[in-house]
């Protein structure tokens, strides 16, 4: 199968791309290395040192003796992603490349203003090239259980049977985003699920829990083959950056009551929910959506998970929350579907903690302790405009 993997530089793109490799696709990548650009803005890098995209690709034959090719571009300008379907022929396109980071998206106006229009046109982009050039590519596109919010009501995979006054009818599950990001997201799906309608494509949208762990089998083979490392306090996910504060000897930051709950999910598990998505399409006009976590667990309950299997003194320590979030919330997801497609899912053990031990050992000295602590809150803005009436009189 020929396999276009757009934000293949990223965190989970690289990764994602030499596991469908591996296993025998014709895989592409496409990205604009904006996330290269995040950590100069940022100024913080991934704790693992991450080479060049050529020399990824490289590394790859050199490993392998497998061809990736690569697009650079933006997906935001139609005529580059109109091009690249057409030139590459892709049956199936998944589509990571959308600024992922909800803190990110809450810093100003502007980056609520980047994320969101980034985000939202690269994707319909994406979808007028699937339409105008072959209905039949699978569309895979990476969503987030952020999207949901914290119902009080089981979380379905995408679709909800309700009764109202009587009648019955099966819609998209209610939405409640958390960030602006998230709310991207939503947007994201609601498009999607319209493309499904109307033009009749085919699409999945995975709706992805947080992310944890260093590597893939693939990633190992060569230290030039290395996915990110996330820990600061914009693009870091919880259970990494904990596990840093571990092995430095700071203590666990669990951010308001901790009581809060994540689905959680190994990235290589995340690398196989793609490869049996892709080798399962979605139908001609079907917009099907599969949960992509594979265990639930408190923010308390990570953080004791990472103070119990660190081999020294570990202290857990309650800060202000950054965000707005429920804590004593109901979170009961169904996440089914991947798993009879044959997903065996890598629950968090001891073992994988302590894989991420050594990782974070080797490359202690280029963290950078000033960037794990969260700056951007939920409930201040910054606006890019002049705060003054004038500015918003008409001309």
């Amino acid at each position: 199968m020929r396999i276009l993997v757009l934000g293949g530089d990223g965190y989970l793109g690289w990764p994602t791309a030499l596991h469908l490799s591996a296993v025998g696709h014709e895989v592409a990548v496409a990205d604009n290395l904006a996330r290269r650009g995040y950590d100069e803005e940022m100024g913080v890098e991934s704790l693992v040192p991450i080479s060049s995209l050529e020399q990824r690709i490289a590394a790859w034959q050199e490993c392998s003796g497998e061809t990736i090719e690569s697009y650079v571009g933006d997906l935001c300008e139609a005529t580059f992603v109109h091009q690249m379907v057409r030139e590459f022929q892709p049956q199936t396109i998944v589509h990571y490349a959308e600024q992922r980071a909800a803190p990110y998206s809450m810093i100003s106006q502007a980056h609520a203003l980047y994320t969101q229009t980034n985000n939202i046109v690269s994707t319909l982009n994406v979808m007028y090239a699937i339409a105008d050039f072959d209905r039949d590519i699978h569309l895979i596109k990476l969503g987030t259980m952020g999207e949901y919010g914290q119902p009080n009501i089981d979380i379905e995979e995408g679709w909800i049977e309700i009764e109202h006054k009587g009648r019955r009818d099966r819609l998209i599950y209610p939405k409640s985003p958390g960030s602006f990001y998230h709310c991207s997201k939503v947007h994201d799906s609601h498009n999607i699920e319209f493309g499904c309608r109307v033009w009749q494509l085919r699409a999945t949208d995975l709706n992805q829990g947080v992310v944890y762990g260093a590597d893939t089998p693939q990633t190992k083979l060569d230290e030039r083959l290395a996915t990110r490392f996330d820990y600061d306090g914009v693009f870091g996910t919880v259970l990494n950056r904990m596990v840093i504060q571990a092995v430095l000897g700071h203590p666990l930051t669990v951010y308001g009551r901790g009581t809060q709950t994540r689905g959680l999910i190994n990235i290589v598990d995340t690398v196989e929910c793609i490869r049996l998505a892709a080798e399962a399409p979605a139908g001609r006009g079907e917009f099907r959506v599969f949960n992509q976590l594979t265990e639930t667990m408190s923010i308390n309950d990570i953080a004791a998970t990472i103070a119990d299997a660190y081999p020294g003194a570990c202290k857990i320590e309650h800060v202000e929350n950054p965000r707005v979030e429920a804590y004593d919330h109901y979170y009961n997801v169904v996440h089914t579907a991947l798993e009879d497609l044959g997903l065996k899912p890598s629950l968090l053990s001891a073992t994988l903690i302590d894989h991420l031990f050594d990782v974070v050992e080797r490359y202690r000295e280029r963290v950078d302790q000033a960037a794990i602590l969260p700056t951007v809150r939920w409930s201040d803005t910054e606006s890019s405009l002049p705060r003054t009436d004038s500015a918003l009189a008409p001309t």
